[in-house]
């Protein structure tokens, strides 16, 4: 297959679309097929029963099984047509996913809640419309505007029915839709394989620290048990301490806040702030007390919430009431070696969270937990190894990410271009 220009175009009359091939047409969902919601609260969950689709379910024409609930069948209203079909479509009506779209593969047996709404093609190619969902004339420039109506996003059934889309003939969309399975196909292996690249860069980090941060640089060194499973065998001059012998936590305290600077005032550190160097800090805050304050040299724990135990590097502001600062006597330990550690400190605190409801953090298991202690000299060589091996391993990821978001751009604009009429899908050799 091969792509080139339309011969002719003419004025969709339509804004959004402009001009499409001389042979095709405009028409609104609704004309095409049928709309229904999904089910409202879905029924009581079992294993391994019916599965069903949640928006959580639905990414960029696919559907994923993870954490995907379960139902008894017998429970589902069945005069509500619950159960879905192969080639009908899913499209997310509310939330963060509003727009997003899959269409149901033939393999695929289940049903989907309320937060869905379902297109049953009738008058079009299942594929071809499947893409069309998927193209930014239709999911950014249609769905997604249309559910910003609210402060909460939110599509029905006459928003997604009045959904624009440009129509090739039949035998046309057949020829689009198999190009399409073609191309989108070969980009998602180059993706796929590529997030296997991560992955495996991610474990050899991962194996690279915690060999590092407990036997050393020195390959030859003489070991011993350290008597602490996790950790193994250790240097023979080296000690195990508890976290408490070096380091406390000054936890963070419910300040006023306000939308707008004021004079003194800092950011307010959320969990989203400190994780996410593109998020932009919501609200500002003052505290007199210095032992609040927060710099980039700082390191956080997460005191409550669904990510306890998580630690993080700081940035400035004030400690907000769900995380703490670590602070670590620097006459004993290189804070950036204990950073290092951070891995296995997680993994322990995050499976003994206490209090019922929210997790909070156990201080007893943290002020106790057992750290490799190697002389300081040694730890602030490791930690110039690790920083210059980890940031190495960082760039080549990041560097793969890159590759896995143009990969993905590349897609998205392929699907648009040719589902629109911008280019020409042949079957000539």
């Amino acid at each position: 297959m091969k792509m080139k220009k339309y011969e002719k175009y003419k004025s969709s009359g339509i804004e959004l679309l402009d001009e499409i091939p001389a042979g095709w047409k405009v028409n609104r969902l609704k004309a095409l097929g049928e709309i229904r919601y999904g089910l409202g609260q879905p029924p009581r969950q079992i294993e391994n029963g019916l599965p069903i689709i949640r928006a959580t379910n639905v990414s960029f024409g696919k559907i994923t099984t993870k954490d995907m609930l379960f139902v008894d069948p017998n429970d589902l209203p069945y005069d509500r047509k619950p159960l879905l079909k192969t080639n009908e479509i899913i499209v997310v009506r509310s939330g963060a996913y509003t727009g997003d779209s899959a269409i149901i593969p033939e393999e695929y047996s289940g049903s989907v809640t309320g937060y869905d709404m379902v297109f049953t093609p009738k008058y079009i190619s299942p594929k071809f419309i499947s893409y069309s969902f998927l193209s930014n004339y239709v999911f950014k420039d249609q769905l997604v505007i249309s559910s910003l109506r609210a402060a909460q996003p939110h599509l029905n059934k006459e928003e997604l029915g009045n959904t624009i889309v440009a129509i090739p003939d039949l035998s046309e969309q057949t020829t689009i839709a198999s190009y399409l399975d073609q191309k989108t196909s070969a980009i998602d292996r180059k993706v796929s394989l590529l997030e296997q690249k991560i992955t495996q860069y991610q474990q050899l980090r991962k194996s690279l620290i915690n060999e590092t941060v407990c036997r050393g640089l020195n390959e030859n060194v003489k070991v011993k048990d350290s008597g602490i499973e996790w950790i193994g065998m250790i240097p023979a001059h080296w000690e195990v301490k508890r976290f408490k012998s070096f380091a406390q936590t000054i936890k963070g305290k419910n300040l006023d806040f306000s939308d707008f600077y004021f004079e003194k005032s800092l950011p307010n550190l959320s969990l989203e702030y400190l994780r996410n160097d593109e998020v932009t800090f919501p609200t500002y805050c003052y505290s007199s007390s210095k032992s609040l304050l927060v710099t980039e040299n700082d390191y956080i724990i997460v005191w409550d919430g669904a990510g306890v135990g998580e630690i993080l590097k700081g940035k400035k502001g004030y400690l907000s009431s769900t995380i703490a600062k670590i602070v670590v006597n620097p006459k004993l330990v290189n804070p950036k070696y204990f950073f290092h550690l951070r891995d296995r400190v997680e993994y322990t605190l995050k499976q003994i969270p206490a209090g019922m409801g929210i997790p909070h953090l156990n201080p007893f298991i943290l002020n106790n937990f057992p750290c490799p202690y190697p002389p300081l000299e040694e730890q602030n060589a490791i930690s110039s190894y690790l920083d210059e091996k980890t940031q190495k391993i960082d760039l080549i990821i990041t560097n793969i990410t890159t590759q896995i978001a143009t990969l993905k751009e590349l897609r998205k604009t392929l699907i648009n271009d040719v589902v629109t009429g911008k280019i020409k899908v042949t079957t000539d050799d």
